[in-house]
């Protein structure tokens, strides 16, 4: 008699998961958001016969997961296989665009807050968003609007600045009592 492997609770048949219905990566099992094929398209640095179609494609945002992109029907795509790098994938590089329309990245964000003491990026890229003139849909990796990791990225830039600056004038700061003071 064959043994049916289907059969067992423990066989998936299903080459994505899926946990209260929520369609997850099969590389990390975290949840994946929705994009349009136009973004794949855009994207993706291999052929677009790779494409399926037919299926409903997702992106996977966990830094830890290689998949970028995966589909409905078991196919995915990792970094290797985009034209850029994906930000979500790297948060703490410095040269990786957070924006794709205006090309910024937390490097030129800190070159900013470094040279003028404050950065208007934020509001840039507000005002492109309002003028029409952004295309997240189809240039951000994750195939929508970029702003919310953009202020993100401004945070984490300023926290680590203020990091820095605190810690630069811990070791400037005259000493004060203890044994380094002079009577």
């Amino acid at each position: 008699m064959a043994h049916d492997c289907c059969s067992s609770e423990e066989c998936e048949t299903e080459s994505i998961k899926q946990v209260s219905n929520t369609v997850v990566c099969p590389s990390c099992e975290q949840k994946g958001k929705k994009v349009k094929i136009q973004t794949l398209q855009a994207m993706l640095a291999v052929t677009l016969e790779a494409i399926d179609h037919s299926t409903t494609y997702r992106f996977c945002r966990s830094a830890d997961c290689p998949v970028v992109y995966f589909g409905e029907g078991g196919d995915s795509f990792v970094e290797e296989d985009l034209r850029e790098q994906v930000y979500q994938k790297h948060p703490e590089s410095e040269d990786i665009f957070v924006c794709y329309c205006y090309r910024h990245s937390p490097g030129t964000i800190r070159s900013e807050i470094l040279e003028r003491g404050e950065t208007d990026v934020v509001a840039r890229v507000t005002a492109g968003t309002k003028a029409g003139t952004c295309a997240c849909d189809i240039r951000n990796p994750q195939g929508s609007c970029c702003l919310g990791n953009v202020r993100a990225a401004v945070k984490q830039v300023e926290e680590s600045l203020g990091t820095e600056k605190q810690a630069k004038k811990i070791q400037e700061a005259p000493a004060q009592g203890g044994c380094c003071q002079s009577k």
